[in-house]
């Protein structure tokens, strides 16, 4: 009968949910008759809806089940993960403002036009292509699998039927209504996202099992330092030494920039174009994800990672139980075997929405802007030579859009192996991408032949560090990468190549105008100045070398939280001043009405609009 009951609310939320997405999508596909209206939504998206849309985007289904999984595992030194919560929008501190300011002036749809006009060359927009389908395809196909899975667990649904029919959901709202549809349906999956975190988090804390906070954190207290430390020794690889975790402070700090990689991957800077206006930045990075996400993971996450490692270590019959039913403890599976335990029916349904909004709000984006990528930088400007109806490039964008979610399907269904390895390299990839980034948004100078070789050099040492010598010095592939790029485009411009007289003049004027546009105020310069001496000592001190001070500086910890608990929270605390002063004080994302008008009247658009 409870079996029954449960199934009942899955497939009644499920409804619910499925009702409004395809809502959202009919729309789309009656209203949009513009290619451009379709594939950035005209750049038309609203402040609320971008708040909400682009936070979810930002946080995947693997935010939901596998970051409380790898808690369990690893312990408090994992949940140091949490401050993606930061490090995730301060890319979009460093970069989104400007880069909607060049895309208003210059009419560019996607990151390619971009980056290849800026570099003034075409190679870099293959680049930037192949790097949205790789993303497209293969961090896609983690998140179909992922619902597939927990499809299976929760309602027992087979494995394959789950994912196809998940992944039609997303395929139909997607492909029927573009990036507005999506950015809609982004706002519930936000909501669900949330509310989903906390809800369990909240039932594993006032279990019969631990009575409330007061026993839980003695519980927790007890679990010993490989659960409530950082390593102090440096580990090679993700395995780590015998009986250690691999969390040491290097590893944290440069996991955190593969992380970065989300908001600097090709998907998001189109979704930038897509927004009406830049003022909602701010509000996003400071204030939606550092602290309302920040809030649910640094406590309800690991309330469900810490809980389910007392409820292993003190044998508690019904979780070892309900897990011999899954197949036994791994990371994956610790969510659902939470959930299992401790929800009602009602709220086991709405839970389960949670974790499905989660993973899609991470494949709609990806398989949307892939499928525009696809459409604007071959279709219409390779094949068709810039002559093509709005209707058939929507048409044609719903057609690739459509074969990227199969390929998706296709690699997650028949290569398991491989996929953990490809989905794990995407951000890593993304982070690569400040090689164009930092040349585009900030000036720094060398050839396009040294960006070219940059990101191919960084691509291929993500590759091998992730895959052939794993983590070198106990620091994250994306690292290397990135270090790697932004290393080999400096040896090309020291070698003497040297970019012709057209780029040299292209640039000058692109970087004239957006220095001059979105130059500081006095008060802007001042605390841009301090930030450049706050926000590397707070990277110094929360996630960086002197994070492993946390392990004892608080003695027992404060309020029930141990000591490295209590650190986190803390450096969680001062970076949301921190990601305030540079939002908002240092204007790194606040935006004037006289900068957004002269970007929409002072229009040089030398990228023909869609």
């Amino acid at each position: 009968m409870e079996i029954q009951s449960t199934t009942t609310w899955v497939y009644i939320f499920l409804g619910i949910y499925i009702i409004y997405c395809f809502y959202w999508g009919l729309k789309g596909y009656f209203t949009e008759k513009t290619s451009s209206g379709y594939s950035i939504a005209g750049r038309s998206i609203p402040f609320a809806a971008f708040l909400m849309a682009a936070t979810a985007a930002s946080f995947s289904g693997w935010t939901f089940i596998g970051h409380p999984g790898l808690i369990w595992r690893d312990g408090l030194a994992y949940a140091f993960a949490s401050f993606y919560v930061l490090t995730i929008p301060i890319t979009g501190t460093f970069f989104s403002k400007r880069t909607w300011l060049l895309g208003k002036r210059y009419g560019f749809i996607t990151p390619g036009d971009m980056y290849a006009y800026y570099f003034n060359s075409e190679a870099i927009r293959w680049l930037v292509v192949i790097t949205a389908v790789l993303y497209s395809i293969f961090y896609s196909a983690v998140q179909l699998m992922a619902a597939g899975a927990l499809f299976n667990v929760i309602a027992g649904v087979p494995f394959t039927f789950g994912a196809i029919f998940l992944a039609f959901i997303v395929w139909f709202y997607v492909c029927t209504g573009g990036l507005k549809a999506s950015t809609w349906v982004g706002v519930i999956q936000f909501i669900l996202l949330v509310g989903g975190i906390i809800i369990l988090g909240f039932f594993v804390i006032k279990a019969q099992q631990f009575g409330g906070w007061g026993q839980f954190s003695d519980a927790v207290a007890g679990l010993g330092d490989r659960h409530l430390n950082v390593p102090r020794v440096i580990n090679f690889g993700l395995g780590g030494a015998e009986g250690e975790s691999a969390w040491t402070a290097m590893m944290i700090l440069t996991y955190m920039f593969a992380l970065m990689g989300i908001q600097s991957s090709p998907a998001f800077t189109m979704w930038t174009f897509g927004i009406k206006s830049p003022k909602p930045l701010a509000w996003q990075q400071a204030f939606m994800s550092t602290f309302v996400v920040g809030f649910a993971l640094f406590f309800f996450t690991a309330f469900q990672g810490m809980g389910a490692r007392v409820l292993e270590v003190t044998n508690d019959p019904t979780f070892l139980r309900i897990a011999e039913e899954f197949g036994g403890l791994t990371d994956r599976r610790i969510v659902p075997i939470l959930m299992k335990q401790f929800l009602p029916s009602a709220m086991l349904g709405l839970v389960f929405m949670g974790a499905i909004a989660a993973i899609h709000s991470t494949a709609a984006p990806y398989i949307g802007t892939g499928g525009s990528i696809l459409l604007r930088d071959v279709y219409w400007r390779k094949i068709k030579n810039q002559n093509v109806s709005d209707a058939e490039q929507i048409w044609v964008n719903r057609l690739l859009a459509t074969v990227l979610t199969i390929a998706a399907l296709v690699v997650g269904l028949t290569s398991t192996a491989a996929l953990v390895i490809l989905g794990a390299l995407a951000t890593a990839f993304g982070f690569v991408m400040y090689v164009l980034l930092v040349g585009v948004i900030w000036g720094f100078k060398y050839p396009n032949k040294g960006a070219v070789a940059g990101v191919l050099a960084g691509m291929l040492a993500v590759f091998l560090t992730y895959k052939i010598w794993p983590n070198p010095l106990s620091m994250h592939a994306a690292f290397w990468g990135t270090f790697t790029g932004l290393a080999v485009a400096y040896i090309v411009k020291a070698a003497g190549v040297k970019d012709s007289q057209e780029t040299m003049e292209r640039q000058a004027e692109m970087r004239k105008w957006l220095d001059d546009v979105d130059a500081p105020t006095e008060n802007g310069k001042k605390w841009r100045k301090a930030m450049k001496y706050i926000v590397p000592i707070w990277y110094f001190f929360a996630i960086g070398p002197a994070c492993i001070l946390g392990n004892n500086i608080f003695g027992e910890g404060i309020f029930g939280f141990s000591s490295l608990w209590s650190w986190q929270i803390m450096w969680w605390i001062l970076g949301i001043i921190m990601m305030w002063g540079l939002c908002f004080k240092a204007e790194m994302a606040t935006t004037s009405e006289t900068q957004i008008q002269r970007a929409d009247t002072e229009q040089n658009i030398v990228v023909k609009e869609v």
